[in-house]
C-alpha cells in the first residue's frame, strides 16, 4: 500500500476539523438533543405524577374501604352490578344495599352521585384540588432547570473565554447524558426535580458554548445569521419532535423509553464531538472579553435580551399549565397532551430557517417588533380554543412569532459586540442564555401559582399584553451607535446602520519626511 494512502481517513478528519459547516452540525445536535429532552418531559411529568400520587394514593384507600362490606355479597346477583371504577363511588353497605334492591326503591339512585357534577366522559381525571396544586408543582419542577442554568451560565461565559469552546461543550455533553438517564429511572417528584436541575447545568454548558463558537467561526454577519438560524432549527426540531415523541412513547411503551431513546442519541453526540471538537484540547481566545457587568450596562444588548426573554416566557408558562388545562377542559388522553404542542413547533421551525435570512433583509429590529406583537396575539386567542383542533391557530403563529424573534436577536447579540464591544462572545452568549433562562425560570414558576389564583384565561392575557407593550423597544436597535474605533472596521460589513461623532483630523501625505509633523501641525 502507497504511504499516501495510509492516512486519508485522517486526513479527512483533519480536514473535518478545519471545516465551519461541521461544527455548525455538531452545535445543531447538541441543541436538538438538549431541547428534546427540555420538551419530552412536558406531556409526561404531570400524568406521571398524577398516575402515582392521586390515583396510587386513592386505589390504595378503595380495598380498605371495601373490606367489611363481605356481607352485602349475600344479596342476589344485583350485587355484581356494582362496578368501583371511580374513585366517587358510594359504597353502600350490604343490609341497606340488600333490603334496597329487594324493594326497588333505590333501583334510581346510582346515577345520582354523578349528577351532582359536570356529565363529563369518563376519561376526563378527578381530583380538582390535587390538578389545581400539581399545576404550581409541575411548574417548579420545570423552572428548576432555567434556575440553575441562570446561575451557572456566567461561570460558563468566563470559562469559554479562558479555555476555549471545545471542552466546555463536552462537559455539556456528558452531564446532559447523566440527567437523561436519571429521568428514565427516576419515580418520584424528588428525583425528577434534581435530574431537571442537573439538565439545567448541562444545557448551559452547551448552548453558550455552542452559540460562541458559531460566532466565533462565522465572523461575516450575514453569514453569521444564516448559521444562527440553522443552529436555532436544530432548536426548533428538539422543541418540535419533544412533547409528540414523549405523549407518544409514555402511552405506548412506557416512561422509561423516550429517555432511553434520547441517551442513545446523546452518546452519538459525544462520538461527533471527540472527532472534530477535540475536547482535549485547550484554546483560549487570543484577546480578552468584554467583561460580564459591562456588557450588562449596555442598553441595546439589554433590550435584545428583554426580547429574547418575555416572547419564550409565553410558551414557558404553557409548558406545566396548558397539558393540565386539556385535562380538565377538553378531558385529553395523554397522547394528545404533547401533540398540543405540534403546531407551536412546526412552524418555530419554520420560522427560525426562513428569517435567520430574511430577517437581514427586511431589518432584524423590524422582524423581532413584529414578532412579539404576534406572540401576544396568539396567547391572548388560546384560552378561546374548545377543542386540540381549536390549538392550531394560536399554537402556530405562537411558534412562528417566536421563530422571528429568536433568529433575529441572536445575530443581533454578536453583532452589538462586534460594533461596541470586544469581539469575544462567550459572554454575550452568556447573557443571551440567561435571557432565554430568565423567561422558562419565572414562566412556569409563576404561571402554575397565577393559574391556581385566578385561572389559565387571565395567564394568557397578562403575559400576551406584556409582550405586545414590549414590541415598541425593539426600534432602539434600528441604528445602534458604534464605537469611533471600530468604525473602520465595520463600515464596509455591517448590514445595519450605525451612528459615530468623530472629528476630522487633517491627513498627512506619503512618504512622511522630517517636517511632515511640523506641517500637520501648521494646518490645524
Amino acid at each position: 500500500m502507497p504511504p499516501a494512502a495510509k492516512p486519508v481517513p485522517w486526513r479527512w478528519l483533519a480536514v473535518g476539523r478545519a471545516s465551519r459547516r461541521l461544527v455548525l452540525v455538531v452545535v445543531f445536535v447538541a441543541l436538538l438533543l438538549d431541547n428534546m429532552l427540555l420538551t419530552v418531559v412536558v406531556p409526561i411529568v404531570p400524568t406521571f405524577l398524577y398516575t402515582t400520587e392521586y390515583e396510587g394514593a386513592n386505589s390504595s384507600v378503595a380495598p380498605a374501604r371495601t373490606e367489611p362490606a363481605p356481607p352485602a355479597l349475600k344479596a342476589p346477583p344485583f350485587s355484581s352490578m356494582f362496578s368501583y371504577f371511580d374513585n366517587t363511588t358510594v359504597t353502600v353497605s350490604g343490609s341497606t344495599s340488600t333490603v334496597d334492591l329487594a324493594n326497588g326503591t333505590e333501583s334510581s339512585r346510582p346515577p345520582q352521585p354523578p349528577a351532582s357534577s359536570p356529565p363529563l366522559p369518563s376519561s376526563c381525571p378527578e381530583g380538582e384540588e390535587f390538578l389545581a396544586k400539581e399545576n404550581v408543582r409541575v411548574g417548579l419542577l420545570f423552572a428548576s432547570k432555567a434556575l440553575v442554568q441562570l446561575m451557572v451560565n456566567p461561570s460558563v461565559g468566563l470559562l469559554t473565554n479562558r479555555i476555549g469552546y471545545h471542552i466546555p461543550m463536552f462537559i455539556g455533553f456528558v452531564i446532559m447524558f447523566l440527567s437523561t438517564v436519571m429521568f428514565a429511572f427516576s419515580g418520584t417528584y424528588t428525583l425528577l426535580f434534581i435530574a431537571r436541575a442537573l439538565q439545567g447545568i448541562g444545557s448551559s454548558f452547551s448552548s453558550v458554548a455552542g452559540l460562541g463558537m458559531l460566532a466565533s467561526v462565522y465572523t461575516d454577519d450575514f453569514e453569521r445569521g444564516n448559521a444562527m438560524g440553522i443552529a436555532l432549527g436544530g432548536l426548533a426540531l428538539g422543541v418540535l419532535i419533544g412533547a409528540p415523541f414523549g405523549s407518544v412513547m409514555y402511552a405506548f411503551v412506557g416512561k422509561s423509553s423516550p429517555f432511553l431513546v434520547l441517551a442513545f442519541l446523546a452518546l452519538l453526540d459525544g462520538a461527533l464531538q471527540l472527532c472534530i471538537l477535540q475536547p482535549s484540547k485547550v484554546s483560549p481566545e487570543s484577546t480578552k472579553g468584554t467583561p460580564v457587568f459591562t456588557l450588562l450596562r449596555d442598553p441595546y444588548i439589554l433590550v435584545a435580551a428583554g426580547a429574547l426573554c418575555f416572547s419564550n416566557m409565553g410558551v414557558a408558562m404553557l409548558e406545566p399549565t396548558l397539558p393540565i388545562w386539556m385535562m380538565q377542559t377538553m378531558c385529553s388522553p395523554k397522547w394528545q397532551l404533547g401533540m398540543g404542542f405540534l403546531p407551536a413547533s412546526i412552524s418555530y421551525l419554520i420560522g427560525t430557517n426562513l428569517f435567520g435570512i430574511l430577517a437581514n433583509k427586511m431589518g432584524r429590529w423590524l422582524c423581532s417588533l413584529i414578532g412579539m406583537a404576534v406572540v401576544g396575539i396568539s396567547l391572548l386567542c388560546v384560552p378561546l380554543a374548545k377543542n386540540i383542533y381549536g390549538l392550531i391557530g394560536p399554537n402556530s403563529g405562537l411558534g412562528f412569532a417566536i421563530g422571528m424573534v429568536d433568529s433575529s436577536m441572536m445575530p443581533i447579540m454578536g453583532h452589538l459586540v462586534d460594533l461596541r464591544h470586544t469581539s469575544v462572545y462567550g459572554n454575550v452568549y452568556a447573557i443571551a442564555d440567561v435571557a432565554f433562562c430568565m423567561g422558562f425560570a419565572i414562566g412556569p414558576s409563576t404561571g402554575g401559582a397565577i393559574v391556581r389564583a385566578i385561572g389559565f384565561p387571565w395567564l394568557m392575557i397578562i403575559i400576551g399584553v406584556i409582550n405586545i407593550a414590549y414590541a415598541p423597544l425593539c426600534c432602539y436597535l434600528r441604528n445602534p451607535p458604534a464605537k469611533e474605533e471600530k468604525i473602520a472596521i465595520l463600515s464596509q460589513e455591517c448590514p445595519m446602520q450605525t451612528k459615530s461623532y468623530t472629528t476630522q483630523k487633517t491627513l498627512r501625505d506619503f512618504p512622511l519626511t522630517d517636517d511632515s509633523d511640523v506641517e500637520a501641525e501648521n494646518a490645524e
